[in-house]
Formats: structure tokens, sequence, C-alpha cells
């Protein structure tokens, strides 16, 4: 390999390869019944085991954007694949701003809102989202008074965005195409009866 090659700490198809596999060994995982907890990031949070498995979260992806967004494997999935679009800024921005909804004490809310519009709204901001004059002006505006919504117009227009662009691509990659294709089968089928 070369020099230049080698300084790079992972490139994006091993990135791919390895979300792929991490989902893979998940989804197997989930299918023999381990509940002993997770597989490098994916998590399986214990109140969708009641729900369902993993394999039918797996498949409502593909229904719908707010399916995807409400499961914690479905961002981290997203997450993983945005990053092989060097486009994460746009999720890490709306999740940031889904935790900021959350906060109660005012001072918190103008720091959180400070930090947030330097780190992804202003121009030159180091994970900068792709959003317009006006919405970024907006925003700056309702910086000066922060209320839990100041950033709702822009998180509007980045989820639109990756709702329109980046999820359609999503649902067409090779790595959720495979993954996808093992749930249909796990959930297709039987169970195997337990050996007690």
């Amino acid at each position: 390999m070369c020099r230049t090659l080698a300084a790079f700490p992972t490139t994006c198809l091993e990135r791919a390869k390895e979300f792929k596999t991490r989902l893979g060994i998940f989804l197997h995982k989930s299918e023999l019944g381990s509940g002993t907890g997770s597989v490098g990031k994916f998590e399986w949070d214990s109140k969708h085991s009641k729900e369902g498995n993993f394999s039918e979260d797996v498949l409502g992806w593909r229904e719908s954007f707010d399916l995807l967004l409400s499961s914690k494997n479905g961002v981290a999935a997203f997450h993983a694949f945005l990053k092989t679009e060097f486009s994460e800024e746009n999720l890490e921005f709306w999740l940031a701003c889904e935790e900021f909804k959350k906060l109660r004490s005012a001072t918190k809310l103008a720091s959180r809102a400070h930090r947030i519009f330097e780190e992804f709204i202003c121009s030159e901001a180091p994970k900068e989202v792709n959003i317009d004059h006006e919405t970024r002006e907006l925003t700056r505006t309702n910086l000066q008074t922060p209320t839990a919504m100041c950033f709702d117009v822009a998180q509007g227009k980045t989820r639109t965005l990756m709702e329109k662009d980046s999820y359609p691509r999503f649902l067409k990659s090779p790595a959720y195409r495979d993954l996808a294709a093992q749930a249909a089968a796990a959930s297709a089928s039987p169970s195997e009866p337990s050996h007690t």
C-alpha cells in the first residue's frame, strides 16, 4: 500500500464494510436470542425487545424516515452511512437540536444554543450544514433570546434535505439492502423451539 493511503485511519470502503459486518453480526446475535448487550456501538435498546425484534426494526426503516429516526439502531446505521458520504453533519445537527429541545435551564439553553450555532450554523463552522442565507440569519436572530424552538426552521430544512436526498440513497445502499434481505429472511423463517 502506498504511504499516502497508509496515513488514512480507514477508507470509505473499509468503513462501509465494517458497518455491514457490525450490523450483520448484531442481526445474527439477535436471531440467536442473545440478550448479552452490545456489538460495537449498535446496542439493542431493551424497550424494543418488547415491541419486536431487530429484523422488524430494520425492515421498518424503509417504511418511513420517521421510523428510521425513531430507532436507536436506525439512527446509528444511518449515521454510519452518512459518514461514508461525508455528510454526517446533517444528522448530527438534527440530533443536537433534539437534545437541545429537552433542556429546561435558561442558562444551559443559551450556552448550548451558541455552541450548536458555532458548530453547525455559522459560516465556516466545523460541521456546517447546508442551509440558505435567510435561514442562517433567522437562526442568528433567534439566538438573541434563545428558546427551545430557536433552531426549528434550520432543523426542519436539514431534516427535509436528509429525507429527500440521503435517506433514499441509504435505502439503495448495498449495506442496507443486504441487511434488509437478511432481516426479511430471518423474519420469514420459523423460530426454533426452545430446548429445556
